[in-house]
């Protein structure tokens, strides 16, 4: 499957910190981190995403460099993209979507 990456419109909706910013980890048994390719440690920030409706979804994004964001924070998340994946297993197919962004500021501040 070819990776495509999907804009997301972070205007349309609001997100809020659930659970901090923590280095994104290649081997849960080895505690090696994920690194970008220039080396740079690649951390994972689950997000509440919510709607203009008020339906809510959480959402893991990763960045490049940790977010100076804590829990409960609402926050924007800049240059988001989304990226469809999918895994075979045993005769079953999962996929889902992962998230990127250039980086996650709390709202009404400036870029890191």
């Amino acid at each position: 499957m070819r990776t495509i990456p999907i804009p997301v419109d972070t205007a349309r909706l609001s997100f809020t910190c659930a659970k901090a910013p923590h280095p994104r980890l290649v081997n849960k048994d080895t505690g090696q981190i994920k690194t970008d390719k220039e080396g740079n440690t690649l951390y994972e920030t689950v997000l509440i995403a919510e709607d203009t409706l008020g339906r809510i979804e959480l959402v893991k994004v990763n960045t490049t460099g940790e977010p100076p964001i804590t829990p409960g924070q609402d926050v924007t998340p800049h240059g988001m993209l989304g990226y469809v994946w999918e895994i075979a297993q045993g005769g079953q197919t999962r996929w889902g979507i992962s998230y990127k962004a250039t980086d996650i500021t709390p709202l009404g501040g400036g870029r890191a």
